[in-house]
């Protein structure tokens, strides 16, 4: 019988644990719904506003008139922000993340690293405890943004990226995050934040021949800042979204695994219990023959 009661109880565990993933999943579908609305409405101006931005750049004299788009042929200090999510329990969304970033930074810029010239910074506690798990120290974290994410607190990060590169402090800003395609698919981007990347055909694909109006300061104070903030915004919805996909997709999964294995718990305490039912009816039968 002792062996019926540890089945029973690792029925009625995985029945409490299935009732979590189910609820989980509920929750996540209905902030799913709200994180898709909102980065399906940002990507088309978003997208514009990034041909916008290639254009005009593409368009300016100098490094001077458009000093986000400075390209500095000498590289020694760059950031790279990782956007990930503040919970776990959806997949592999964070750590393919983590990896991606490690995979930049070794691949690509491993001579930075031993004199500092690599600073992480994270958009999630998780992307800071897998950096905290593989020695790399962290610069700092915008963890609090998913508290109130709105365009005019993710602008003020994507200004604090922007005043350091037109500063000298970095050379290169890298964002890294999952681009939102449906619940159940995410694309994992390497972006290059700044300096702005222009079209590598600018006969095809740029067009150059513009009137500023007002005039070109306005263009550069004004335009241009906007157009990489709302870039900047449009990454952390894209993460936000496939967050809330995975973790969907993640429970639903937990809780058709947890499904599987009550029902074959059950059927497994059924024979047990069948089987001790048979073995006294048998011990019954026994003694009764001996008598």
């Amino acid at each position: 019988m002792a062996n019926l009661k540890e089945i029973r109880v690792r029925i009625a565990s995985v029945g409490s644990t299935m009732q979590i993933t189910s609820a989980m999943k509920m929750v996540s579908a209905a902030k799913f719904k709200k994180a898709q609305d909102a980065i399906v409405q940002l990507r088309p101006y978003a997208q514009k506003m990034h041909e916008i931005l290639a254009n005009l750049s593409a368009s300016l004299d100098s490094a001077e008139d458009n000093p986000f788009a400075a390209q500095r042929t000498v590289v020694n200090k760059i950031a790279v922000v990782l956007v990930s999510s503040n919970r776990g329990l959806c997949g592999a969304f964070n750590s393919n993340v983590g990896k991606k970033a490690l995979d930049l930074v070794e691949g690509n810029y491993a001579h930075l690293v031993p004199r500092g010239g690599v600073h992480f910074y994270s958009i999630g506690k998780k992307a800071a405890d897998l950096l905290k798990h593989r020695k790399y120290p962290l610069e700092s974290n915008f963890n609090y943004l998913y508290e109130d994410l709105t365009y005019s607190n993710v602008s003020k990060v994507a200004e604090f990226f922007m005043q350091k590169f037109v500063a000298g402090e970095y050379d290169r800003v890298f964002l890294i995050y999952n681009q939102f395609k449906s619940a159940a698919s995410q694309i994992l981007q390497v972006e290059q934040f700044l300096p702005v990347v222009l079209p590598a055909d600018n006969n095809s694909k740029v067009q150059s021949d513009y009137i500023f109006e007002p005039d070109k300061d306005f263009i550069i104070q004004e335009l241009i800042p906007k157009s990489l903030k709302t870039q900047f915004f449009k990454a952390v919805l894209d993460s936000n979204a496939s967050e809330h996909g995975s973790r969907m997709i993640a429970m639903h999964k937990a809780t058709d695994n947890a499904t599987d294995l009550q029902r074959s718990l059950k059927l497994t305490y059924n024979k047990a219990r069948q089987a001790a039912i048979t073995k006294e009816i048998l011990e019954v039968v026994g003694g009764a023959d001996a008598l």
